[in-house]
C-alpha cells in the first residue's frame, strides 16, 4: 500500500518521464491541494531554450492559475530532484506549505544540500520539508539519463575520429 507521499511522488515521476522522453534532464513535479493535483511540470530548458523552464516553476505557474492566487498556502509540492536556488526561492515566495523531495542534489540543491532556502528563519515564510520519498526510483532515473548521455557523447566523438 502506497503512502500519500509515495502516490504523489509517482505522479511527479510520470512528469520526469516526459522530460526524459524529450532528452531533457528528467525532473518532474506536481503540486497538490486538498488531495487533488493542481499543477504539473517537467524540465523543458533545452526544448524551450529558457533558463526558467524548470519543472517546479511550470507547476507553480499552473497551480497559481488554478487557485486564482499567487499564494499556494496549504499546498504540497512533490519534486523528483531537490530544487535549485531559483526554484527554492519561488517556493518560498509562493508560500508553499510543504515540499516533498525524491532525491537530493549535492551539487546544486537548495533544500538542504548546498543551502536550505526553504527553511531559513530570516525569510517571512518557511516550508515543511520531507526528503527521500521514492529516493531510489528518482535517483535511478537521473543516473540512467546521464549514463545514456555520456554514451551518446562517446559515440559522437568516436565518429568524428
Amino acid at each position: 500500500m502506497l503512502t500519500t507521499d509515495e502516490k504523489y511522488m509517482k505522479e511527479a515521476l510520470k512528469q520526469a518521464e516526459k522530460a526524459y522522453a524529450l532528452g531533457e534532464t528528467p525532473i518532474g513535479c506536481v503540486i497538490v491541494y486538498q488531495d487533488k493535483i493542481i499543477g504539473r511540470g517537467y524540465n523543458r530548458r533545452t526544448i524551450d531554450k529558457n533558463t526558467l523552464a524548470h519543472a517546479e516553476l511550470t507547476a507553480i505557474r499552473k497551480a497559481c492559475r488554478k487557485m486564482g492566487d499567487w499564494r499556494l498556502e496549504e499546498c504540497t509540492m512533490y519534486v523528483t530532484l531537490e530544487p535549485c536556488q531559483m526554484c527554492s526561492g519561488a517556493i518560498v515566495q509562493s508560500r508553499m506549505t510543504r515540499v516533498v523531495v525524491g532525491c537530493m542534489n549535492p551539487k546544486a540543491g537548495c533544500a538542504g544540500s548546498v543551502l536550505n532556502l526553504l527553511q531559513m528563519p530570516e525569510f517571512n515564510h518557511q516550508s515543511e520539508l520531507t526528503t527521500g520519498v521514492l529516493e531510489e526510483q528518482c535517483s535511478q532515473m537521473m543516473k540512467s539519463f546521464f549514463k545514456e548521455l555520456r554514451e551518446q557523447k562517446k559515440k559522437k566523438s568516436e565518429k568524428v575520429k
